[in-house]
């Protein structure tokens, strides 16, 4: 009987060189196809005046690079990789989730919505979700195994696949021009705050949530024909620089203490060698 076996795809790599054209394939269908389909709001009071803007310009491209993504994930075999993450942390870092969920929770611009068409909530509802989606399966999921895989320390996985993150935002000059550069530095910190999501809920799953949410509270003011800002527009800004603050106190205490007699994981030490 013969033993042969076929390769297995979890034996397929992506370094990272070759994770940055993934990336650039990435934005060429978000903004491609953004711009092949999408609908001018450049006279608009709001980005998305209408639920057609909504789609066009955001749900259809987006939605293409959550299948673009799964795709890429598919091929290289990393579904249990990407969506479980086992790098455990203390437990104050539950904080950043929670105060994000609520934060966001909070921040949604209620009135403004309930002024809108039923169909444009839901539109706006599915095209945060595939931000969510997409942009955690590309960038926590996919970013953080190719430098994980590369040999990275935690530490250097958290800040370079956050710089990418950032980075692919600089594309929005298309739209904004300069403004883009500001909101590239503001997300790249957000990515950080996602990967510690990562961490604390050891699943892709919660900073899939966490994204979304934060992301539909945010857009949440500026939908419909004439919206109304809300006066808690401001929490997210608020908690971004709160949690600023706090992991730059506590940036050392994000790993778990060793175990007694063992390691940060509470696996202990080998035995020496004989001998040795």
């Amino acid at each position: 009987m013969s033993t042969h076996r076929p390769l297995s795809r979890q034996n397929r790599t992506l370094t990272w060189p070759w994770f940055l054209a993934v990336v650039v394939v990435y934005l060429v269908v978000v903004q491609g196809v953004g711009l092949l389909i999408g609908v001018d709001t450049s006279g608009a009071k709001s980005e998305f005046p209408t639920t057609e803007a909504i789609v066009r310009n955001g749900l259809m491209p987006i939605g293409l690079s959550v299948v673009f993504g799964a795709a890429v994930v598919t091929w290289l075999g990393w579904w249990g990789d990407v969506l479980r993450y086992r790098a455990p942390v203390r437990r104050w870092v539950w904080f950043v989730p929670v105060s994000m969920l609520a934060a966001a929770l909070l921040a949604i611009n209620y009135s403004n919505l309930a002024a809108q068409p039923a169909a444009m909530v839901v539109a706006l509802l599915a095209m945060t979700a595939c931000v969510g989606i997409g942009e955690e399966l590309m960038f926590r999921g996919i970013g953080v195994q190719v430098f994980k895989k590369a040999g990275f320390s935690e530490g250097r996985v958290a800040l370079w696949s956050s710089v990418v993150f950032g980075a692919v935002h600089l594309s929005n000059a298309i739209g904004t021009g300069s403004q883009a550069v500001l909101q590239a530095i503001v997300v790249a910190t957000s990515g950080y705050f996602f990967y510690l999501c990562l961490r604390a809920g050891t699943t892709l799953l919660l900073p899939m949530l966490v994204h979304g949410l934060w992301d539909f509270s945010l857009v949440s003011n500026s939908v419909g024909s004439d919206p109304k800002l809300s006066a808690g527009m401001v929490l997210p800004i608020i908690l971004q620089v709160v949690l600023i603050v706090v992991l730059l106190l506590r940036r050392r205490s994000i790993e778990p203490a060793p175990a007694a007699g063992g390691t940060a994981s509470g696996q202990p030490q080998p035995e020496p060698a004989p001998g040795h």
